[in-house]
């Protein structure tokens, strides 16, 4: 079967662009369709492209001359929904494939696309559901598969949900670095000039952040891939000097990191690292990161959230404000960078702006970044913040925006928000 996969174009829209002409300032890091990848990578005997509107934003017309799709494949964020639906629409012009959307959003909230364009919803990880599609339509069968809706615009979906087990993590095979290649060296972290090649050693989160739309990705499960697959694919990335591990949460599982943490000293595999940790893995297991640091970690990305513990607990964050300064402490001795997360509540007074920029300041975050706080359709935090929600349009869903009532002036709020970004990125270090 030809297969095109498509990974959206960049969108969204930008409130203080659009209202107060405040250029958004945050960082971007054109990364390559790591889950695009893997779905190819786990279709044997298929022959299956990647098309990245992210990389190359003019050639859906061009491919779609040359190359006629019997299925076609998107992912999406939530900002991309409205996006990925006229695409679709577009390419319904071309051709009469059937197209299936899978990703964060359509495993969050996939009644959104239930629309005319769309004849199938992956909802949750997709690696071996969406080869069960393909091979199901291959044999002209009407799929019936777990985690896998069929669209029906007027009615309510229906879907079996899928229960999740480690060959969900990542598929059989290795994921299809090589159908990308063209766009390789558009993979890169802007504003530091760093080229990077993404790795998956696991899949989910145990943890359930109100405001987090990765739990449903797995059912809530924390699903580590083998050490040798993980390893495998880094040997295949050998001209990226810097390997980002994707996970929700790479050292999730402390024991299996540390057995992968050895096997790269013995690999004879030599990168550095971008890691994603929790900041009380590493207050209880500093030896850890010790070894990943001796293995060629470079830079851990923190999600503090908030720097007070009452916060916290109200983001169902299961930490502490203690947790985070104790384990920023640990970081700063290991000669880790840390990249700071940082939610900003639109509720924030003048005086929070103040405290957060004195926080990172004096904590030596390496380079903080901060993000509005956005209720993320299908997240608890929606469901909770649901009648305040101002803002419906998804395209304003960046992260960037307010979709909620601003305490302070709305271009004060921005302006504060501009400056915060502003003096991270000048001061970045990593």
């Amino acid at each position: 079967m030809r297969i095109l996969l498509i990974n959206p174009p960049n969108c969204g829209k930008s409130i203080p662009e659009e209202r107060f002409g405040i250029d958004s300032l945050k960082q971007i890091f054109r990364g390559e369709p790591l889950a695009l990848q893997t779905l190819a990578g786990n279709l044997p005997g298929h022959e299956v492209r990647i098309v990245d509107l992210k990389a190359a934003p003019d050639s859906l017309d061009a491919t779609l001359n040359t190359f006629t799709p019997e299925l076609v494949g998107f992912t999406s964020m939530t900002c991309e929904v409205n996006t990925v639906l006229a695409v679709a629409r577009q390419i319904r012009s071309h051709c009469d494939a059937p197209i299936v959307v899978g990703g964060c959003h359509a495993s969050c909230a996939p009644e959104d696309f239930n629309q005319p364009a769309i004849d199938w919803i992956v909802i949750g990880q997709g690696s071996v559901s969406f080869r069960e599609l393909v091979e199901a339509l291959e044999r002209g069968e009407e799929p019936r598969i777990a985690g896998i809706a069929a669209t029906n615009p007027g009615t309510k979906l229906c879907w079996q949900v899928r229960t999740y087990t480690s060959a969900d993590a990542g598929g059989a095979s290795a994921p299809r670095y090589d159908l990308v290649e063209q766009y390789r060296t558009e993979y890169y972290l802007a504003s530091l000039g760093i080229q990077m090649g993404l790795v998956s050693s696991a899949i989910g989160c145990p943890y359930t952040c109100n405001f987090c739309c990765i739990p449903p990705l797995s059912g809530g499960k924390y699903l580590p891939r083998s050490i040798p697959a993980v390893i495998a694919d880094i040997r295949t990335l050998e001209s990226t000097p810097v390997i980002r591990l994707v996970d929700a949460n790479s050292f999730g599982n402390p024991k299996l990191a540390l057995e992968l943490a050895e096997a790269l000293g013995v690999s004879g595999v030599k990168r550095q690292y971008f890691a994603d940790v929790r900041s009380d893995t590493v207050v209880r297991h500093p030896e850890l990161l010790q070894r990943w640091k001796e293995v060629g970690l470079r830079a851990v990305v923190v999600g503090f959230e908030a720097i007070d513990t009452q916060t916290l607990v109200g983001m169902n964050k299961n930490n502490s404000a203690d947790l985070n300064r104790a384990a920023i402490q640990i970081l700063h001795n290991l000669g880790i960078t840390i990249v700071g997360d940082f939610i900003i509540n639109p509720n924030y007074t003048e005086a929070q702006f103040d405290l957060l920029g004195d926080f990172a300041r004096e904590q030596r975050i390496d380079l903080p970044m901060y993000s509005v706080l956005t209720p993320l359709p299908g997240t608890e935090l929606h469901r909770q913040l649901h009648p305040q929600i101002r803002i419906h349009d998804l395209d304003y869903y960046t992260l960037t925006n307010a979709v909620l009532p601003t305490n302070l002036e709305e271009e004060l709020f921005y302006q504060r928000y501009a400056a915060l970004l502003r003096e991270g990125h000048r001061t970045a270090k990593v």
